[in-house]
């Protein structure tokens, strides 16, 4: 090509504009390319995790410090010992961070606690808003691809709403294998079925939003007949009507003897049994067997039925 014709096409305006766009798409197209190898990586590791943390979401006026006696009990008398991470998420969705999970620890505990704990439905919507904050950061930080949570009080309804809004955008990649919740109540403190507040008027309407595979767990405290001495039983009964043939199965559970109340449940031995045996990962030896846990036996009695096969 002479110099001529290579003038010629240099004050071509079409080829300016070729030339620009190229450029413009080469710009965009290296940091995007590394962000899609980036976002592989973090897939394939994913993938082959082994990490299955339990994640846990206190009750109205309580902080992350509120499991700490539950954590305890859970560490006693088993080979290997649950690291604990807790954060609390500020009203404005920064999150502050104590504990660590250890290298070798595949089932750690989470406990996520929010600044603003207050009660009412209206703060639960926010505070699922803020445990969606906080498991977005988890799960990019330790590419965990499946999950139990556990709930006590409000905090079975933060992880149900969060559940029917927010758990969608997870599902393809992280599973919830199992949900305990421990006397959360569905109805607040109505004890008529019959008079359903919109709380679980909403939690119905969008219980097809729920994932199918998903094991559930509703533990009641049983001070009396009717109530843990706060949450009347029916309320917590009408989880049902939220779970049942949403999910893979529902199981509701009544508590009963010392320590039945709604504060003292998440201590309760009878909970921490039922947390060992439903919630957690058995534990294997070297052969794959499964070793029996060893906890403290109690002599309360303990009512479990089967609400869905």
């Amino acid at each position: 090509m002479n110099m001529k014709k290579a003038n010629k096409l240099l004050k071509n305006p079409n080829l300016k504009w070729i030339a620009l766009v190229l450029l413009v798409v080469m710009v965009f197209a290296i940091p995007g390319y590394k962000w899609m190898e980036k976002d592989n990586q973090a897939r394939a590791q994913r993938m082959k995790s082994a990490l299955s943390p339990v994640i846990m979401v206190p009750g109205s006026s309580a902080t992350t410090e509120r499991f700490n006696e539950l954590v305890k009990l859970l560490n006693q008398n088993t080979p290997t010992k649950h690291s604990v991470l807790k954060i609390n998420v500020s009203t404005n969705g920064n999150l502050s961070y104590s504990g660590s999970i250890n290298k070798n620890d595949n089932e750690p505990f989470i406990i996520i606690g929010f600044k603003n704990n207050k009660d009412g439905y209206s703060n639960i919507k926010k505070q699922a808003g803020w445990l969606d904050e906080a498991f977005e950061a988890i799960s990019w930080d330790y590419k965990f691809n499946n999950f139990k949570a556990f709930g006590h009080s409000n905090g079975g309804l933060i992880w149900t709403y969060w559940l029917e809004h927010y758990y969608s955008t997870y599902s393809d990649e992280i599973t919830m294998k199992r949900l305990m919740t421990v006397g959360t109540p569905y109805n607040f403190s109505e004890k008529n079925m019959n008079h359903k507040t919109q709380m679980l008027e909403d939690f119905i309407k969008c219980k097809n939003r729920l994932p199918k595979s998903l094991v559930v767990y509703s533990v009641s405290g049983g001070k009396n007949y009717e109530s843990d001495g706060i949450v009347p039983e029916a309320s917590v009964a009408a989880g049902k009507y939220i779970f049942q043939k949403q999910v893979k199965s529902y199981t509701a559970m009544t508590i009963t003897g010392d320590k039945a109340d709604h504060s003292d449940l998440p201590q309760n031995q009878q909970v921490v049994q039922v947390i060992q045996q439903y919630l957690l990962e058995p534990i294997k030896n070297k052969n794959n067997q499964v070793i029996p846990r060893q906890g403290k036996k109690s002599d309360n009695d303990k009512n479990g039925q089967n609400e869905q096969d």
